[in-house]
């Protein structure tokens, strides 16, 4: 994008008075514009918001452009940092239910059923919490919001450190989801709206960074307290309130968004707090640019509900389907299905004791984390679209690899060789022949024998509703015996040499997925908006992400005992595939360009919006809205 200069109240590209601009004509012309003693301020900000390809590399411009870029106030990453403290609850109260279940399951004897609502109960209450949010962003700000949200995530950790039953927990799974909706929306759109254009993306992607580090702490605080023999599991859900009360106490200090506060008519403190985080007072340039562009919203017509305005403008409505698109990708490709079941996929695979599972799943967050770190690095370099087209194809891949692990362990199923007499007759388990079909039957487990690499005397008997760690009757209904005898019990997945495949799955999807498609739909959601829609649709685009979230994390175990667990994710597979072909024909590039000019690249057709690559359109600011400075026919199409 060209550098812009005010004329009568609008803004027009410099080469439209110097075609074939160049370095030295246009360091004259904004010499000749500023006050004396300010010129490199003012030509830093110049550079800051205009194209870093305007000069040759060894042109003056760049020179300034450079230094601009490393002179980048520490504040900015202080509002990030305490930002993105509600990325790492969301990623906490999340991920700390995968290891913790392990251990409610047994204490409060919960069935399938429970253990789905325990998991699935959060992100639906953080659905409908991200959909107000978008009101309560516009009505009181982001600040206020990101306090509220930080409140919330406190009362619910205490509820669920002091819980006495399963009905308690519910609630305070419920509290937590409430926070973290509100956090999940407002957090990538306050940062978007204080960073600089050249840090961005990346500083957005800190919050998914902060996610997946709270995915990982909670891992490792889930293995920490698996030794405990009781209440281990309070520790773990509880332990959120210290970054909550930490996040709350640190935004009593913080700045509410130059942008909501310029939106609400305070500009001179809207003008302050962007000196303020900017590091230095000049900043007219990015202050003018963001008031002309919310007094031409405001003069423009059109009222009513901002979901309706949003769908009656061509524009936002093509971004805000490529806004909640990629959020459906997201979820049904299955991310929160590994995240929050990973420690019970491992056991599904074959893998026997709870303690060696958490652990497990500690290291497959572990790689969640690092491969972010990876896609935080690249965001810049390699752009959003590239990025996030990568990771799709690989996570399809991956989920194949996880698909083809547990059909490996299905197709290798040990028989059933004992078959027991007795009362037990009756029961459905006495059907089975081999463990696959039984370990499906939530009623029923794998009793067997070990002897080194083989099995003997294996059987499928009725479960112990009371303690699904022992069977009814017989050999494995003494939990406390068993090992010490050399005999087995298998609820919820059968003895298999091919664990390995599944765990190598885990990694590979995490490490595939983590770099692009985990950040990459929060960051162009908190950029493709223009302000005025800017909290709306990410609200709506959030309230897809969960609710989409709660479909597959309340269906997940059902899914894999009608379709078994192959079944499932091949289904994924097949589902991130379908997504390819969506970001492949839509999504846009959005990087190195201004909030204020992103809005220009859905003035196309939704279907042809992602050919062009990187856009280098240059805009005039008319009458509320981006006209394009070549001719630009499609402007009015009212297509999708």
């Amino acid at each position: 994008m060209l550098c812009e200069m005010r004329v009568h109240g609008y803004f027009a590209p410099l080469n439209a008075y110097f075609p074939g601009d160049n370095g030295h004509k246009l360091t004259n012309m904004s010499k000749s514009m500023e006050p004396s003693g300010n010129t490199e301020d003012e030509r830093c900000l110049i550079g800051v918001f205009g194209d870093s390809n305007i000069n040759s590399p060894d042109s003056a411009e760049s020179t300034v452009l450079n230094r601009c870029k490393g002179r980048t106030h520490y504040f900015v990453y202080v509002l990030a940092f305490f930002s993105a403290l509600g990325g790492f609850l969301f990623g906490y109260d999340t991920g700390v239910v995968s290891g913790a279940m392990l251990l409610l399951k047994k204490e409060m004897n919960l069935s399938a059923l429970w253990q789905e609502l325990l998991v699935s109960s959060t992100v639906g209450a953080a659905a409908l919490s991200a959909l107000a949010g978008g009101y309560l962003n516009g009505l009181y700000g982001r600040r206020v919001c990101i306090l509220l949200a930080s409140f919330i995530f406190s009362v619910g950790g205490l509820v669920l450190s002091v819980g006495p039953n399963k009905e308690v927990i519910l609630l305070g799974r419920l509290t937590v989801g409430l926070g973290i909706g509100i956090a999940s929306m407002t957090v990538p759109v306050y940062i978007a709206e204080v960073s600089p254009p050249h840090l961005r993306g990346q500083l957005v992607t800190l919050n998914t960074l902060f996610i997946t580090g709270g995915q990982f702490i909670a891992s490792v605080v889930d293995g920490a307290f698996s030794y405990l023999h009781h209440d281990g599991w309070r520790y773990m859900l509880g332990l959120s309130v210290l970054p909550a009360v930490l996040q709350f106490v640190g935004f009593l200090f913080l700045p509410e968004s130059p942008r909501w506060l310029l939106q609400k008519g305070h500009a001179q403190k809207a003008q302050q707090v962007l000196s303020r985080i900017r590091g230095t007072t000049h900043v007219d340039e990015e202050y003018d640019a963001i008031k002309t562009t919310i007094e031409e919203e405001m003069a423009s017509p059109g009222g009513g509900p901002v979901l309706c305005r949003i769908l009656s403008s061509p524009p936002a409505r093509r971004a805000l389907i490529v806004g909640c698109g990629l959020q459906m990708i997201q979820q049904l490709s299955g991310i929160n299905t590994v995240m929050y079941y990973s420690a019970t996929i491992l056991q599904m695979a074959g893998v026997r004791d709870d303690k060696m599972a958490i652990w497990l799943a500690a290291g497959t967050a572990g790689t969640n984390f690092l491969f972010t770190l990876v896609g935080m690095w690249l965001v810049e370099r390699v752009g959003r679209r590239k990025l996030t087209l990568g990771s799709i194809v690989g996570t399809a891949l991956s989920l194949a690899v996880l698909a083809i692990g547990f059909l490996l362990s299905a197709q290798a199923s040990p028989p059933v060789t004992l078959h027991p007499v007795g009362p037990i007759l009756n029961s459905s388990c006495t059907q089975y022949r081999f463990c696959e079909p039984c370990m499906l039957d939530p009623d029923c487990g794998f009793c067997y024998g070990e002897n080194g690499t083989s099995l003997f005397e294996t059987s499928c008997v009725p479960v112990n509703q009371a303690n699904p760690e022992e069977a009814t009757m017989g050999r494995c209904s003494n939990a406390s015996q068993q090992q010490n005898s050399g005999i087995f019990w298998a609820y919820n997945y059968c003895p298999t040499r091919y664990s390995w495949i599944v765990l190598f799955g885990l990694i590979l999807y995490l490490a595939l997925f983590a770099p692009g498609m985990g950040p990459m739909p929060w960051t162009i959601n908190s950029e493709i908006y223009p302000l005025w829609a800017r909290s709306t649709g990410n609200a709506c685009s959030a309230g897809v992400n969960w609710t989409c979230n709660v479909l597959v994390s309340l269906t997940f175990l059902h899914v894999a005992e009608y379709l078994t667990y192959y079944g499932a994710f091949f289904l994924y597979s097949g589902l991130a595939l379908l997504g390819l072909v969506f970001i492949l024909c839509c999504l846009p590039e959005t990087k190195g360009l201004q909030l204020e000019d992103i809005e220009g690249l859905f003035t196309t057709q939704l279907c042809t919006c992602g050919d062009a690559g990187p856009s280098h359109r240059h805009y005039i600011r008319v009458n509320g809205g981006n006209l394009n400075s070549e001719n630009d026919e499609d402007s009015d199409d009212e297509s999708p």
